[in-house]
């Protein structure tokens, strides 16, 4: 038994030292000095992932937006090179279709979550492709960035915001997407229907009536089924010319990353009640749908 417990002994001594393979020490450090969430808004897996591209050159310090500055540049610092800068991008909602705006066509009974309540008839609201409110998004953030204001619709708070994806992934709308923060000209809906039908179901949805187009820079904005849409690739896109005479509001302007300002045509909404059922139907009707 001693010796084949010398043999084996010897076999794993051999074995580890063909197969070893190294690592550099610095990935270990770079790690540690990481905030471990493991959210991958740098674009990787996760921290381990980050720490191996940074110390190989493949990614800088910068793109870990979850990070302090004074995080980054530590890394910058082990490593000796340069911290170097990213845009910020934020969570921004392609929605502004509250309770008080839009109405509902049946009111859904059943797990408080936008994904339980889409696969049951879209989950209630007249706008099948508006936001339904139940806090998926705030829930899923782990960062304390997504808040449910009064009339049920989610408030990014761009300064907490990490772009780390996870309110894009939830919603079952699809009406998240990263944006970088110089992107101020919004369209604030993803309804695809047709003027009348938007409006009636929600009243500050984009009715495609073409104004923004008109009055933007050339080939600027389109209108895709109905839908207002904006080319960010041509980087002619930093004027609020075209919220102006947007009837509804649907187009807005970022003056600040946490503050978006409608146009000066857009109709003013007071009402902060919600909107009754659209289709009244007995309580029965209501709840099996």
């Amino acid at each position: 038994m001693a010796g084949l417990g010398v043999i084996l002994a010897a076999m794993l001594a051999f074995a580890n030292k063909k197969l070893y393979v190294y690592e550099d020490p610095r990935i270990g450090e770079v790690e540690e000095l990481l905030p471990k969430s493991n959210c991958g808004a740098c674009g990787q897996a996760g921290c381990r992932d980050f720490a191996e591209k940074v110390v190989g050159g493949a990614t800088i310090p910068a793109q870990c937006t979850v990070s302090t500055p004074q995080q980054r540049q530590g890394i910058a610092d082990l490593l000796g090179v340069a911290a170097g800068t990213v845009e910020k991008k934020v969570a921004r909602l392609a929605c502004g279709g509250g309770h008080h705006v839009a109405f509902l066509r049946a009111r859904y009974e059943g797990l408080k979550t936008c994904r339980a309540a889409a696969v049951v008839s879209g989950g209630g609201k007249e706008c099948i492709w508006g936001c339904l409110g139940l806090a998926d998004c705030s829930r899923v953030c782990t960062f304390d960035a997504i808040a449910m204001d009064a009339h049920g619709l989610p408030v990014v708070d761009t300064d907490k915001c990490t772009a780390c994806n996870d309110c894009v992934e939830v919603c079952p709308k699809g009406l998240f997407s990263l944006e970088p923060v110089s992107h101020r000209l919004w369209v604030a809906c993803k309804n695809q229907a047709d003027g009348d039908t938007a409006e009636a179901a929600c009243e500050v949805a984009c009715n495609g009536c073409g104004k923004c187009v008109m009055d933007s820079p050339p080939a600027l904005m389109k209108l895709d089924n109905n839908l207002a849409m904006i080319n960010y690739q041509l980087n002619v896109w930093a004027t609020r010319d075209p919220i102006e005479r947007c009837p509804t509001g649907a187009i807005v302007w970022f003056d600040k990353p946490n503050h978006a300002v409608r146009g000066a045509a857009a109709r003013k909404i007071l009402r902060n009640d919600p909107l009754p059922l659209r289709h009244q139907a007995s309580p029965s009707a209501a709840k099996r749908h």
